[in-house]
């Protein structure tokens, strides 16, 4: 008996004495760009520049860390975009901090989400000229309004703009206070995301994240 009991001690010792398996990776929740690691100058890493109606694709620069839309073409129906690489999920938070820096026809900030080309997207922006926060869905190049909030957008000061989509409800936070909820299926699916500008709006942006 005495054997078989130092036996089984001994086959337990070998089968502890392995190596555990490595705990299997969990799936990434978030991402942030920071552009505090790109080139100084030069266009952001990972991102595709885009344009919406007409005029110049925007001048998209990392100055200091963050990122700028410098170009100052004035033509009103223009929107410039900076799109992230890779498809993120349908239902996230997304943020991102911005300071409008100047503009004569517009100083705006944008988010575009679930986006899917230059034409179908969502948007959410703040307008400092104008003094509001607005939510769209663009579709085939037809923007169409489907909330609206008024009240002290300033430029020159760094602001924080969010928005939340969960199925159809799409909910617009600024500077951490909930401004806009709104109910819509015209993109239920992932797509892209990224920021945005109108105009001659010369915009910066920085710490861009999104949150599964």
């Amino acid at each position: 008996m005495r054997t078989w009991i130092l036996l089984l001690l001994a086959l337990c010792a070998s089968a502890c004495s392995g190596t555990p398996e490595p705990a299997p990776t969990a799936p990434e929740k978030a991402r942030t760009w920071s552009f505090e690691g790109d080139a100084e100058g030069a266009p952001p890493a990972g991102f595709d520049l885009a344009l919406a109606g007409g005029g110049a694709v925007g001048k998209w620069v990392v100055r200091g860390g963050v990122l700028v839309q410098e170009d100052p073409d004035d033509t009103e129906l223009r929107f410039p975009m900076a799109v992230a690489e890779g498809e993120e999920p349908a239902d996230l938070r997304l943020s991102v901090r911005c300071r409008m820096v100047s503009g004569e026809v517009d100083r705006a900030a944008g988010l575009v989400f679930r986006w899917r080309s230059d034409r179908n997207y969502y948007l959410t922006r703040a307008n400092a000229l104008e003094g509001n926060v607005r939510l769209y869905a663009v579709e085939n190049g037809v923007r169409r309004t489907l909330a609206s909030f008024d009240g002290a957008v300033t430029a020159g000061e760094w602001h924080t703009l969010a928005v939340e989509a969960r199925g159809d409800v799409l909910r617009v936070s600024f500077d951490g206070k909930q401004v806009l909820e709104a109910k819509d299926g015209t993109f239920p699916g992932p797509g892209r995301v990224g920021v945005w500008t109108k105009s001659d709006s010369v915009t910066q942006f920085d710490d861009l994240r999104v949150e599964r």
